[in-house]
């Protein structure tokens, strides 16, 4: 063996040699400190999610509001969480006082390449403390309409009848105008009949249709009138209220309703017309 090839794997085993007796100093001086930090940790996370669980329960018992409800479960864990992982720290015997400022300095320089996150957490925050709708509310903001599913720091989840799933960013609800119908969804159409028939018995004959559907609310009550007086027909407008994940079903059934009911009380839904009046010329 070349004794230059000797001396080099005999620096690479008193290397490796150091290196145990680290780990294994760390091991017999630290052993204690690691698993009671581990204890203190697996206890912590159980303990946590044990208290969001009860928090989470006792707000449903004082039928307190699912959105607030979540928020404070999720509050409560977090809490907790910081705690443990401080006691944990703790048990190293290393502050956590640097710690914080390196953080503070962190999020600092962080905040100005994060704005859009962070705006939007501090809008999710709004939401939840000022409730303008709640989980089951129909809203719409943004030419965007859903159903509110869920209510998170970050965006709203919204769904609609088809089964799809809007995410807005919190941080494009406020400040906006928003719509909020509640559980249900308004629909207003309008249906002409001829000059010719009766109003009044044409929109006795469409509240007769809409009464034929339980689905469609009593309060507030379905509205049906005259909406206005056009070239070629009368228009009877129609304003009734449907849950919103049932809204293009219920006016496409309403719709072939009101052609079937009109058609069978004689009254005729006209097609635009136009008079036109030929004037001859005057001879000589």
């Amino acid at each position: 063996m070349n004794p230059e090839d000797g001396n080099l794997f005999g620096q690479e085993i008193e290397t490796l040699q150091k290196i145990i007796d680290v780990v294994t100093e760390f091991v017999i001086n630290y052993s204690f400190q690691i698993i009671g930090a581990l204890i203190i940790l697996v206890i912590g996370v159980r303990l946590s999610g044990w208290l969001a669980r009860l928090v989470l329960r006792l707000c449903e018992k004082r039928s307190i509001d699912i959105t607030l409800s979540r928020f404070f479960a999720s509050s409560t864990k977090l809490i907790i969480m910081v705690f443990v992982v401080i006691v944990v720290i703790g048990k190293f015997g290393i502050s956590i006082a640097p710690f914080i400022a390196a953080l503070g300095a962190l999020v600092f320089g962080a905040s100005f390449a994060i704005q859009g996150p962070l705006s939007n957490y501090g809008a999710g925050l709004t939401l939840i403390l000022t409730r303008p709708f709640v989980v089951g509310n129909t809203i719409t903001v943004q030419e965007v309409s859903g159903v509110v599913e869920e209510i998170r720091l970050a965006a709203t989840i919204l769904t609609t009848e088809d089964g799809e799933v809007l995410t807005i960013p919190n941080k494009h609800i406020v400040g906006e105008i928003l719509r909020n119908s509640f559980e249900n969804k308004v629909i207003e159409t309008c249906v002409g009949i001829s000059y010719q028939d009766d109003p009044e018995r044409a929109i006795s004959v469409l509240r007769g249709v809409l009464e034929g559907y339980a689905e469609i609310c009593k309060d507030p009550a379905p509205q049906v009138g005259i909406e206005a007086f056009a070239d070629s027909a009368i228009n009877i407008g129609l304003r009734y209220w449907v849950p919103t994940k049932q809204y293009y079903t219920l006016l496409y059934q309403v719709n072939l309703g009101i052609h079937k009911a009109l058609a069978d009380a004689g009254i005729s839904i006209p097609f635009p017309q136009r008079d036109v009046h030929l004037i001859s010329p005057a001879k000589g």
